[in-house]
Formats: C-alpha cells, sequence, structure tokens
C-alpha cells in the first residue's frame, strides 16, 4: 500500500467531501480516503498495482474538482 494527499480545488461543502470520498473509495485497490474541507486536500491509501494516481486524478475531476499535487 502506499499513500499519497492530493489538493483539491473547488469543494466548498460537505457535499463535495462526501462527492469525493464517495467517488474516490468506489475504485478498486483505493483502500483509505480521509478528504479534509478545511486544508482542501485527500489523503488517500491505495494499492498500485490495482489503482493508478492518474485514475484517482481523473475520479476526482470528475466529479469537478481540480487535483493539485
Amino acid at each position: 500500500m502506499e499513500k499519497i494527499k492530493l489538493n483539491i480545488e473547488g469543494m466548498s461543502c460537505q457535499h463535495c467531501v462526501a462527492s469525493v470520498k464517495g467517488a474516490v473509495s468506489a475504485l478498486d485497490g483505493v483502500q483509505s480516503v480521509d478528504v479534509s474541507l478545511e486544508n482542501k486536500s485527500a489523503q488517500i491509501e491505495y494499492d498500485p498495482s490495482k489503482v493508478q494516481i492518474e485514475k484517482i486524478k481523473k475520479q476526482i475531476e470528475e466529479q469537478g474538482f481540480e487535483t493539485l499535487q
């Protein structure tokens, strides 16, 4: 397992947090997701043999947010 912190622009409420968390959690290989509205970031623990960082970012961007690393 590896951990990554992604900065996320565009989140403004708890609904945004839930959208990001739900979308990323649904990916095969993602172990845990901790999304912080206050820090505008997500801490993600994932299995790199099952899911790539680019796929995680794409999933967040499909929810309408921008990812920065």
